[in-house]
């Protein structure tokens, strides 16, 4: 399967679009446009790291190469020089597709340059000789640390796609994610397999604006991470979308968020997924109700799902390959599962996700994941979202503090008050160790580009 003449194939793209934050091109003009040849033989066969500014020139790219190159190492927007070039190394790249805005002049001088506008008139062409089955490497999207680089094939990366059910008439996909990241690769590939229309955010847009934006656009299907959602919740401008079907995915999904865009869209189809870079797509709950059903655990339809000393294992033939780099670990165990550093807990025939392991916080030995109190935080009638972090304490080594990112027209007229009011909230909800220590409130909370809390301590 090569996207780009998948895309010619189904036939149909004059109506179709890609919609970014200052253009928007026919379908059928990016897939159909004149190729050239000398460029496709300079490209054929070899390991490229695209390193662009925007998600139009990311998403030309993309059709353009796939099935040309050995290798397609994508650089999410955002990423510290060093990171970069991290990626570059562990893909061991011999050619970047670049501009400007995606890699400035002087960074990677080792590595020889193609201009995005060039690039974007390469392909393997139909009926040429090549037998390329183009690897993706996807950075890691975590909340801390240095991302780690996984290896994917695009049939791995399309394994959860239905394509053989056509879109609905004017189906328009649009999602909070880059489409670097795996979450927003998902979309990308969901809108192209159909095919279908797509809306790219930009990460330098402001969230009123990208709703007003993908409400002119006419989008149906929209995806984005539970704090994506809580920014647009406290947006006067989410009354724009007219969605049908509305998806959680890359963070827990709480029963607060689940019920405030259940409010938001009452006619909208609703879904929280669970996926991860390594994991690939696991399920899709859609009753409206935190957590997933103990019935998924076992075998299915190609994948399996395992719980293992509380935490969440996947094997399937969507999950990564490998990670890159030459002192990486084995990305699976010799068994094939995939650990995917998340804690469940069952309650019941349900389970529901604790946090990552990676993430506890040792309160005088007890251990408290900051997403179970965040939960809880988030229930308070004046909270619209909220970061649990561990503070130093002498005698205990760390207590939970709360950040809180207060409702519009929230009473703070006595903040002291309120801060108490949130902790014996806290109280009968949480086991002592629990319950958040101090309270402070803060005007936002910082996402990593994947539009994840940040969780690393500064």
């Amino acid at each position: 399967m090569i996207l780009r003449e998948k895309l010619l194939a189904a036939g149909g793209l004059d109506g179709l679009f890609l919609s970014g934050h200052r253009e928007r091109r026919n379908l059928a003009g990016i897939v159909g446009g004149p190729r050239d040849a000398s460029v496709s033989d300079a490209l054929a066969g070899k390991r490229v790291l695209l390193a662009v500014g925007g998600q139009m020139a990311a998403a030309r790219a993309m059709l353009a190469l796939d099935g040309l190159v050995a290798r397609l190492a994508l650089v999410p927007p955002g990423l510290a020089p060093e990171h970069v070039a991290r990626i570059a190394a562990d893909s061991e790249s011999q050619i970047v597709v670049c501009d400007a805005e995606g890699l400035p002049e002087g960074d990677l001088p080792g590595l020889p340059r193609i201009d995005i506008e060039v690039a974007a008139k390469a392909a393997a062409e139909n009926g040429r000789e090549t037998n390329q089955e183009t690897e993706w490497a996807l950075a890691t999207s975590g909340t801390t640390g240095a991302p780690k680089l996984v290896a994917h094939t695009l049939e791995g990366l399309a394994g959860g796609i239905n394509t053989a059910t056509a879109p609905e008439p004017g189906t328009v996909w649009s999602t909070f994610y880059d489409i670097r990241r795996y979450g927003g690769l998902q979309v990308f590939l969901r809108a192209m397999l159909a095919p279908a229309s797509l809306v790219l955010s930009d990460r330098h847009e402001p969230v009123r604006d990208y709703l007003i934006r993908a409400g002119e656009a006419g989008v149906t299907h929209i995806l984005g991470t539970p704090s994506h959602w809580r920014l647009a919740l406290m947006s006067n401008a989410l009354g724009r979308l007219a969605p049908r079907y509305v998806r959680l995915s890359g963070e827990i999904a709480d029963q607060t968020v689940l019920d405030l865009l259940r409010a938001a869209f009452p006619e909208a189809r609703m879904a929280h997924a669970y996926a991860s870079t390594e994991g690939g797509v696991g399920f899709t709950v859609e009753d409206g109700r935190e957590g997933f059903p103990a019935s998924l655990i076992g075998a299915r339809a190609g994948i399996e799902i395992a719980v293992r000393d509380d935490a969440l294992y996947v094997r399937s033939g969507r999950t990564g390959r490998r990670y890159l780099g030459a002192t990486s670990e084995p990305l699976m165990a010799d068994d094939g599962f995939v650990d995917t550093g998340d804690l469940v807990e069952r309650r019941g025939e349900r389970f529901h996700f604790l946090g990552r392991r990676s993430g506890v916080i040792n309160v005088g030995g007890a251990k408290v994941q900051p997403e179970e109190v965040e939960a809880v935080v988030n229930l308070h009638s004046s909270v619209s979202m909220s970061r649990v972090r561990a503070r130093p304490n002498p005698i205990l080594g760390a207590v939970v503090e709360a950040e809180v990112v207060l409702r519009a027209g929230t009473d703070a007229a006595d903040p002291a008050a309120l801060k108490k009011a949130i902790i014996a909230h806290c109280r009968p909800r949480l086991s002592g160790h629990k319950v958040p220590a101090s309270v402070r409130f803060v005007d936002d909370l910082p996402l990593t580009s994947g539009g994840k809390l940040v969780r690393r301590m500064p």
